[in-house]
């Protein structure tokens, strides 16, 4: 019996697009022998699709005509319930399009990646790929998740954060603590946003405030960090859970100015060389479907492995493992780092508790196959499910029934 997997992308998101790029990364290299792979694509209105439409790249070009014809569907926040039914059935047809064995969740960025989705799938009890709830909400949200790895001992740069209300409120309040606390440069972040949007340098109070603006735009919280001028990012894989996990190569992803951005990310590169970068090696997907700017963080001008001072691989590693069982994490995860080259001073940057190309490219090095990687990602997934079952959800008592006949009062 081959293992039906709802390979779930797309998504209220403005990392939407590369969500879709990952999915189809993930079910080019997914065994079609041993998995029935049910495509479910979430639209940025948040309705549900499924069909096989929405495996062709070049289908999303037209989003309109895309989604006209492709059925909508839903899952029922019913525990055991694990059907994915059709909006719209045929008149003497059935309901359920398939019942899902386990869902891969292939989505990046806010309402997706944050436990939002994770708390829907849940209420279904179908077992699913990567972090719960808990550790995907403090993954995304970069101001709780440095305030527990801080609480470890683990090492993050010097923050300073605050919401968008304060902000507009006050702005000029906030600027003054802000400073107090932290010396340009400086960095702005939305707290809870991915792939680099929203984010960008401030060198003095007037790029701060259009910096802040730019961010509070997409979330209601801010970061705002100490910028490392002299710094080099390295980027680390974890797979596993909580309790056992093992880390991938180092890479250093190479970058166009102060920071990484959304375009070093997703639209230099394309598969090709940069002859320009020495020692740079590009990811690239295998059996066609995808190309150039397409690739998403397989496309990535990269240097891997990472070319570091002595030890400093091994100090990378531990963090990442460290980071991954502070924050409960599962599944799969990257944790990007930053070396300050003033002191070689480490530091956690972020996670990524649903990494682009859910980072692949880092495991090919590392030994294993995209193929392999999706199987145990599976498994950890169903191994997970099964220790849930044993927890207690019910003490087996009914205190209503304890209760005089004339039942209780609330007193005031």
């Amino acid at each position: 019996m081959k293992i039906t997997v709802g390979l779930l992308f797309g998504g209220r998101s403005v990392e939407n697009e590369i969500s879709v790029v990952t999915a189809l990364q993930t079910l080019e290299s997914m065994d079609k022998e041993r998995y029935e792979i049910v495509p479910i694509y979430i639209a940025k209105s948040g309705k549900w699709y499924s069909g096989e439409k929405l495996l062709a790249v070049s289908n999303y070009k037209d989003m309109q005509t895309l989604l006209a014809q492709t059925p909508q569907v839903y899952m029922r926040p019913i525990y055991g319930d694990h059907n994915l039914y059709l909006v719209k059935k045929s008149l003497f047809g059935k309901d359920v399009l398939a019942k899902l064995d386990v869902v891969l969740p292939t989505l990046h960025g806010t309402n997706c990646e944050d436990g939002t989705l994770q708390g829907v799938l849940t209420s279904t009890g179908v077992p699913f790929v990567g972090c719960n709830t808990l550790a995907s909400a403090n993954g995304m949200d970069k101001i709780t998740m440095k305030m527990i790895l801080k609480e470890c001992g683990i090492p993050v740069v010097d923050y300073f954060w605050f919401n968008d209300k304060e902000w507009y409120a006050d702005r000029d309040a906030v600027i003054v603590r802000l400073e107090n606390r932290l010396a340009y440069p400086v960095i702005v972040k939305p707290a809870n946003s991915g792939s680099s949007v929203g984010i960008k340098a401030a060198h003095n109070r007037e790029e701060l405030i259009e910096a802040v603006d730019e961010a509070a735009s997409f979330t209601t919280r801010v970061i705002v960090e100490r910028l490392v001028t002299r710094l080099k990012e390295v980027n680390c894989s974890v797979m596993g859970d909580y309790n056992d996990c093992e880390t991938s190569v180092c890479e250093v992803p190479m970058r166009s100015g102060e920071i990484l951005s959304y375009q070093d990310k997703y639209m230099r590169g394309g598969g090709g060389k940069n002859a320009g970068t020495k020692g740079a090696k590009m990811g690239g997907t295998k059996g066609g479907g995808l190309s150039g700017e397409s690739e998403g963080m397989r496309s990535t001008l990269r240097e891997i492995p990472a070319k570091l001072q002595e030890g400093e691989t091994e100090r990378i590693q531990t963090l990442a493992k460290e980071t991954f069982k502070a924050l409960s994490c599962d599944g799969l995860s990257r944790i990007d780092f930053i070396i300050d080259e003033e002191d070689r001073n480490i530091y956690v940057n972020e996670i990524n508790t649903i990494p682009g190309s859910l980072s692949s490219y880092l495991w090919e090095y590392s030994g294993k196959k995209f193929p392999e990687v999706i199987d145990r990602l599976i498994e950890l997934a169903f191994a997970r499910s099964r220790e849930e079952s044993f927890k207690i959800t019910d003490f087996g008592g009914n205190i209503f029934a304890a209760m005089p006949s004339g039942g209780a009062k609330i007193s005031k």
